[in-house]
């Protein structure tokens, strides 16, 4: 089985209610950056418990900014990329949350 699948869909973020236009790599809300633990690959959509993913702070990886997401249902964590199509302010307050 592939460790990271295409999947292109739209969806509406649990935590903010923005509509997001998926492209195949979106994985969180570019408005609060928030996401949810629906896959145990990228794309597979095979996590059954569903929770949110609060992003909890931002960190530079193979130079490229990295959300971090904590399930906030089973403590679960994963990173991201941050996007370009990202709010700014969002990233800056999750990079400023990463330090406290």
């Amino acid at each position: 089985m592939k460790k990271f699948q295409i999947k292109i869909e739209d969806f509406v973020c649990k935590n903010c209610g923005t509509g997001v236009k998926g492209d195949g790599y979106t994985n969180h809300c570019p408005k609060c950056l928030w996401s949810r633990y629906v896959d145990v690959n990228p794309g597979d959509r095979e996590e059954k418990r569903g929770g949110t993913m609060k992003p909890t702070g931002i960190f530079l990886e193979s130079a490229e900014n990295t959300i971090v997401h904590i399930c906030v249902k089973c403590g679960f964590e994963r990173s991201n990329k941050v996007r370009t199509a990202d709010d700014f302010n969002a990233v800056i307050k999750a990079s400023a949350r990463f330090y406290e």
